[in-house]
């Protein structure tokens, strides 16, 4: 107690002290001071250092600053911030950088707390499907998916077929809306009889798009052991970039493409004669792991999903792509994780690690999917693999994962990407090169006439499309 007194009692006096002369303030001007000197006086005071550019503070003012500072300083520096839609993140001892308010990152105990004023509202399979057929239609309203908008008569633009050591490739472009493509490469086995599973493999938020190795690993791999698998980008990202801007797809509306773009892609592959409709799955890292989970419950046809590296009760998506539009305003909020509930019964494997905000999968999130799924009595249709030693990727040990669930749910045939000891072996696929895996050649120059260009075009065709 004495150190707190002393701590505030320093506090003012430093603010007394850095006052120019006839600048006192009181309560008839709400102790208003401009914010960089309020942080300027906080690292006085507590010896700290706060990172931040100027333009973050210019022109920004703190109502009562003299009353926000607290016993410790990063009590008080979410106090001063908060108003003001900022935050500080720690560095290391004493040094903080200044960021803007993260609506999708909660602290970790008030996303448990909400999962668990979610989690009181059914007790038996009969009030959670009750809860369940209200947010699902809910969902595809948020997103401004119900109705779906009419789909384009054009037939997709299939690339000549690459073959390599047990799959092959094909480059495919699907209109999702008139003038609006999504790009994606089909793998399949280079030998199969009969209907054979299908598995949807969206893109998350790495570099190099679905060109990326781990991306071509886990494809192959997939199509290798009997699936056919698409893998596609997210909108704004690859090929989608001979139309739109990258900064679009931090835009609210790319969530709502997104789940648009899936759907058509299930479409057609559900539509070829060798689609086994009884086994078809999902499957997506970091920002394609929230879509992998969106998709899942806004569509019966999947049975089965394997979002990697991203659900959780604190973390809603860091990318508007995620949560810019309002499906989490649904039932009276909802979150990430009763969302993945949705999915139950269905088999659902969550792959998390200790490196991002899916660190506490087990403690919390998992038992309660466990939950939801024991209301079924199918406790074991849902998996947590957790590796607290990896990070934020799609690494060997996720893929991995994937594919030992996926052969068990799908029935693939995991020996075809084993060696002699049972290790996952993936030296026999072969990573192509970025302009490999394009439809519309090089330079774009194949880009169909009809193409739309730019977010504004986009933008008056989904409200003619879908009346939002």
């Amino acid at each position: 107690m004495k150190n707190l007194k002393y701590i505030v009692g320093l506090a003012c006096l430093v603010l007394l002290v850095n006052q120019p002369a006839g600048a006192q303030q009181n309560a008839d001007d709400q102790y208003r001071r401009p914010l960089k000197e309020v942080l300027t006086n906080i690292e006085s005071v507590y010896g700290v250092r706060i990172k931040y550019q100027d333009t973050m503070v210019a022109g920004k003012w703190v109502q009562y600053a003299d009353w926000r500072y607290r016993g410790d300083v990063e009590a008080t520096l979410d106090n001063v911030l908060k108003p003001l839609d900022l935050k500080v993140k720690k560095e290391k001892d004493k040094v903080y950088k200044l960021s803007v308010y993260e609506y999708y990152r909660w602290p970790v105990a008030e996303g448990w707390a909400e999962l668990d004023r979610l989690a009181a509202r059914y007790t038996n399979v009969t009030e959670w499907e009750q809860r369940k057929a209200l947010l699902k239609p809910c969902l595809l309203e948020a997103l401004q998916l119900s109705p779906l908008p009419a789909a384009p008569a054009s037939q997709p633009i299939i690339t000549a077929e690459r073959k390599f050591d047990g799959y092959t490739v094909r480059n495919i472009a699907i209109e999702i809306l008139p003038g609006v493509y999504v790009n994606g490469s089909l793998y399949k086995p280079a030998k199969y009889k009969g209907k054979i599973p299908v598995l949807l493999n969206p893109d998350g938020h790495w570099t190099k798009q679905r060109y990326r190795p781990d991306c071509q690993y886990r494809c192959a791999a997939l199509a290798r052991m009997g699936a056919m698998a698409f893998s596609y980008d997210l909108f704004a990202w690859g090929e989608s970039l001979l139309q739109f801007q990258s900064e679009d797809h931090r835009k609210s509306l790319s969530m709502s493409v997104q789940a648009l773009g899936s759907i058509r892609i299930l479409d057609y592959l559900l539509s070829l004669k060798d689609a086994d409709m009884a086994r078809v799955g999902i499957t997506g890292g970091s920002g394609a792991g929230s879509h992998t989970v969106l998709v899942t419950a806004i569509d019966d046809r999947i049975k089965v999903s394997a979002p990697v590296v991203a659900i959780s009760s604190y973390f809603y998506g860091g990318c508007p792509c995620e949560s810019g539009m309002p499906i989490h305003n649904c039932g009276n909020r909802t979150n990430n994780v009763e969302i993945a509930a949705m999915a139950a019964p269905r088999p659902q494997l969550l792959v998390s690690d200790g490196g991002d905000w899916t660190d506490k999968t087990p403690e919390h999130d998992f038992p309660y999917l466990q939950k939801m799924y024991g209301y079924y009595n199918q406790i074991d249709n849902v998996e947590n693999v957790h590796l607290p030693a990896e990070g934020h990727d799609f690494g060997i040990n996720k893929r991995t994962a994937v594919y030992r669930f996926m052969a068990r749910q799908l029935g693939l045939n995991l020996a075809a990407v084993q060696d002699a000891a049972g290790n996952i072996d993936e030296t026999k696929i072969t990573i192509e090169k970025e302009q490999a895996m394009y439809v519309f050649g090089d330079n774009g120059e194949k880009l169909p006439a009809n193409a739309i260009h730019g977010f504004d075009k986009l933008e008056q065709l989904w409200k003619k499309s879908t009346g939002h």
